[in-house]
């Protein structure tokens, strides 16, 4: 009998000793904090302005949270936390093909406002809906705005004018209809040229432009670096400018 007393239990019995022991070491390896889901959307602000016409591939851009991101009832990313992100390739306008400036981003890192900070990768999931530029969220690629109002209205421009030197030219030989036909053809021509030997408009993402950034990986963050008691109030942003005209956009040959 005092041998069998001193036996231990057998797997799966529930000894109050072990029990305690085994509920403290899973507190130990038991992941602590709050984690940021890979997907989450984050909504940020364009803090500095970007174009394909005065901006490089590797530029940094810098951005900040517009709106928290809770975990469990808990702000882990609080409004005025700070991203940095970097322009990974810039392209021009072209005059015939690719006509549109085109750029592509990535998020690198993101800073809490109590110092605390995380490096990632992230991309683009969303663009400010009032902006003229395109977004292909597969490829992280912002591209400009296309601008066949603008190319019309040059050749239909240009032809009207073309049609009244005509007019004022057949009028003086005798010929006002001829003279009609050869100037509306002549300034089309022009104007057509015109479009042709100009780039096509820039990309532009001007400051107080809103975006989403989407993670693709976890963001951990212990209780302790989640206290923003003294942490600075977020960082006024300035609205973005008024869209310039496709016109002025577009520029002239280089």
């Amino acid at each position: 009998m005092a041998a069998a007393q001193t036996q231990a239990p057998e797997a799966g019995a529930s000894a109050p000793g072990w029990r305690k022991v085994e509920d403290a070491k899973a507190a130990e390896t038991a992941p602590a904090g709050l984690v940021v889901a890979p997907g989450t959307h984050v909504l940020l602000t364009l803090i500095n302005s970007v174009s394909t016409k005065h901006s490089a591939e590797g530029d940094r851009i810098y951005l900040q949270t517009a709106y928290p991101v809770l975990v469990r009832n808990r702000i882990v990313i609080p409004p005025g936390s700070y991203v940095e992100g970097t322009l990974t390739e810039v392209k021009r306008p072209g005059r015939q093909k690719d006509r549109r400036g085109e750029i592509y981003l990535r998020f690198d890192s993101l800073t809490l406002p109590n110092g605390v900070t995380r490096d990632f990768r992230a991309r683009i999931g969303g663009l400010d809906g009032n902006v003229n530029e395109e977004l292909d969220k597969s490829e992280g690629k912002v591209k400009a705005g296309s601008n066949k109002a603008g190319d019309v209205r040059t050749v239909a421009e240009t032809a009207a004018a073309g049609t009244s030197v005509g007019a004022i030219a057949g009028g003086v030989s005798g010929h006002p209809y001829e003279g009609l036909g050869i100037g509306a053809a002549g300034g089309a021509a022009a104007g057509l040229m015109a479009v042709l030997l100009t780039r096509g408009p820039d990309a532009v993402l001007a400051r107080g432009t809103t975006m989403e950034m989407v993670l693709d990986r976890p963001l951990n963050f212990d209780e302790s670096e989640l206290d923003f008691s003294h942490a600075m109030p977020p960082m006024p942003v300035a609205p973005a400018a008024p869209a310039q005209t496709q016109q002025g956009r577009r520029g002239w040959p280089l």
